[in-house]
């Protein structure tokens, strides 16, 4: 199969969930023999098209700013969109995924699929639905229609998470949709030394206000009562970095919590999981939540927020983790329950991400665009 991969950032020159996904994806679909390209914003110097691990590289325009005052732009995606479709000509393929956000780009390899008659696949992350009002006020209406119209672009949709997909159900779609979740490699993670940096709570995440690290410093203060020699980890950069930064200073708590920004190297990331001994996530807009994932393989009970847009939430049994409501004492209070008993939920930790190995994903996708591809050349 030759596959297109459409999504404006491009792993590993920016680093997120979305990004990741693909990047393994293309790189394991690779190594079975198949072509794979992603279409993205040129984040790297020289030539605008190159071939990494095998994987071919197209940079579709400069790469711009993707956040203002702690939002995606609007002409970033739409810039990104327009000049895409001249660079997607450029090619033939058997089948395009393009991811759902930032919605433009969709409409563009619609257009590509349309025209060249080859089957599109979206892949669906989120689904905003009213949270688009909290987002952009009463400008949200905008971001509906637009969510509702890429929903209607393809019957081949893929969701990341049962909340996604369920989520999807509810915009109309009357088309099956398949949940081919994000995965993880367990033979590397298994591989990694924790390091020699302990810490008790870890974060790991961009720092945007649906995250809620702000939650987690609140909380920490309150578990610091008890726990006066709690050592925290909150690892990530984003727009509300400075808020945080402040905040704990503000707090005069900047022994107890560590703001080391983002790990470059990914043994790192894992290293430090595996030293420290509850995985906090307080996010109320989670797509599917990947360092969940990690940190569950690594050991780790998670504590995350009970909220319908957190699909981290699909990952947590009570032999793994514990969900909280959206204030700091309940937030501090489940925290506690994890760090008295994670040394007994470890082996629960692990065992409840075996089935999300990366082999097991790539088999999936691999026979879903198969078919995808085959349906497409049926007689009408």
């Amino acid at each position: 199969m030759k596959i297109a991969f459409v999504y404006d950032v491009i792993y590993p020159y920016v680093k997120g969930g979305v990004e990741k996904r693909i990047w393994e994806l293309a790189t394991r679909l690779t190594t079975r023999g198949h072509e794979v390209h992603l279409f993205g914003m040129k984040s790297w110097d020289g030539e605008d098209d190159l071939v990494c691990g095998g994987v071919f590289l197209h940079g579709v325009c400069p790469a711009q700013k993707l956040y203002f005052g702690g939002r995606r732009t609007f002409w970033q995606p739409l810039y990104f969109s327009i000049r895409l479709i001249p660079t997607l000509l450029t090619e033939r393929f058997d089948l395009i995924d393009c991811q759902q956000f930032p919605y433009f780009a969709c409409f563009s390899s619609g257009f590509f699929s349309k025209l060249k008659k080859i089957p599109l696949v979206i892949t669906w992350h989120e689904v905003w639905g009213d949270y688009w009002y909290e987002y952009l006020g009463w400008k949200g209406f905008l971001g509906k229609i637009t969510e509702r119209l890429v929903a209607r672009l393809t019957s081949e949709n893929i969701a990341v998470s049962k909340t996604t997909a369920k989520n999807l159900y509810r915009l109309g779609i009357r088309h099956e949709i398949t949940i081919i979740p994000n995965g993880i490699d367990l033979r590397r993670v298994s591989s990694i030394l924790p390091s020699s940096e302990s810490s008790d709570i870890i974060f790991v995440g961009r720092l945007i206000k649906e995250k809620h690290a702000d939650l987690l410093v609140h909380a920490i203060e309150l578990l610091m009562d008890k726990n006066p020699n709690i050592r925290v980890l909150l690892i990530g950069e984003g727009p509300e970095y400075a808020n945080i930064k402040n905040l704990i200073d503000g707090k005069k708590i900047n022994n107890t919590i560590h703001l080391p920004g983002f790990y470059n190297d990914y043994d790192d990331l894992i290293a430090q999981l595996k030293s420290s001994k509850v995985f906090v996530l307080p996010s109320t807009r989670e797509g599917f939540g990947i360092t969940a994932l990690e940190a569950l393989a690594c050991g780790l009970p998670v504590v995350t927020v009970d909220h319908p847009l957190n699909a981290v939430r699909d990952l947590i049994t009570e032999k793994n983790g514990f969900l909280c409501s959206l204030s700091p004492q309940d937030l501090a209070d489940k925290i506690s329950l994890a760090l008295q008993h994670y040394p007994e939920m470890k082996t629960s930790c692990f065992e409840s991400v075996v089935s999300f190995d990366w082999n097991s994903i790539i088999t999936d996708i691999e026979t879903h665009y198969q078919s995808t591809i085959y349906q497409q050349k049926l007689p009408d």
